[in-house]
């Protein structure tokens, strides 16, 4: 296996991270739509100083019906220091995410992070644009906020398979962005149409950057404009992963590095990625 790469920024030690296994508290657990829950915790504030793209290692309790052996990581989909709350937006998938959804009020759990390093945002931009459906838009709402506090404009393509099922869009909303919804009921989510965006938005002057989440199609996409433009970005991976922190190799992915691939951990290098580096899943 070849070496693992790191970023071209030095990536901080353990030592420079902050970050700890810390009790919360659970707030609340309820459906944010028909197939997504909102997991609200309080916690400590120093946990709650996550930056937008990071992400925290979740205990699954045992149930009757199941008994997780390891933790869930799940992206931040708000942190608030002052309040001492951090919020997570998931889909129940699988062993771990059913565990989750069986967490009622004032049960305890521990939370490991905030994990890994996020999103990165150049003052000289003037507009980024965020493209993503599901999951990952729980990643890049907290980005259009951050863009927001940094005077950035945001424009924000929400793809989902319905009305019903578009997610943060007052999230978006609020933090200023132009949203433009999407969908696969009507067409409007074919890779064709988004591109037709995609373009007129950099004919404008309008998208300085790309960023996106939780769609292989929608990256490929992103990746192949942004290359023929010459417009950076990033990307938030999704991986399954152990012990979050970079030792066990467990999230290792190959990634684009010049005319060769190399093997960097997504907890660790990651989440976030250069777009361009980004190899389809």
């Amino acid at each position: 296996m070849d070496l693992v790469a790191t970023r071209k920024a030095p990536v901080p030690s353990a030592l420079e991270r902050q970050a700890d296994d810390v009790v919360a508290e659970v707030i609340s657990n309820e459906q944010a739509n028909a197939e997504y829950k909102l997991l609200v915790l309080r916690a400590d504030p120093i946990a709650c100083l996550a930056r937008a793209g990071q992400f925290f290692n979740l205990e699954c309790p045992p149930t009757q019906a199941d008994k997780p052996f390891f933790r869930r990581p799940m992206s931040v989909y708000r942190a608030d220091p002052a309040a001492g709350r951090l919020e997570f937006l998931y889909k129940i998938t699988g062993v771990g995410s059913r565990a989750l959804a069986s967490l009622a009020p004032g049960t305890r759990l521990r939370a490991l992070g905030p994990l890994g390093l996020g999103f990165e945002l150049d003052p000289r931009w003037r507009t980024i644009v965020v493209l993503a459906r599901g999951v990952g838009l729980a990643t890049l709402a907290p980005l259009a906020e951050l863009a927001a506090e940094r005077r950035l404009g945001v424009v924000a393509i929400i793809s989902a398979r319905g009305p019903g099922q578009a997610l943060s869009v007052e999230r978006f909303t609020g933090a200023g962005a132009q949203v433009e919804l999407v969908f696969d009921s009507d067409g409007s989510s074919e890779p064709v149409n988004i591109e037709a965006k995609l373009r007129s938005l950099h004919k404008n002057q309008r998208a300085d950057a790309f960023f996106t989440c939780g769609s292989n199609r929608l990256m490929l996409l992103m990746q192949r404009l942004g290359g023929e433009l010459g417009i950076p970005g990033q990307v938030a991976l999704e991986q399954q992963m152990a012990c979050g922190l970079g030792m066990c190799f467990c999230c290792v992915r190959k990634f684009r590095c010049g005319t060769t691939t190399v093997s960097r951990r997504v907890c660790w290098e990651g989440p976030v990625f250069d777009l361009q580096e980004a190899l389809s899943w």
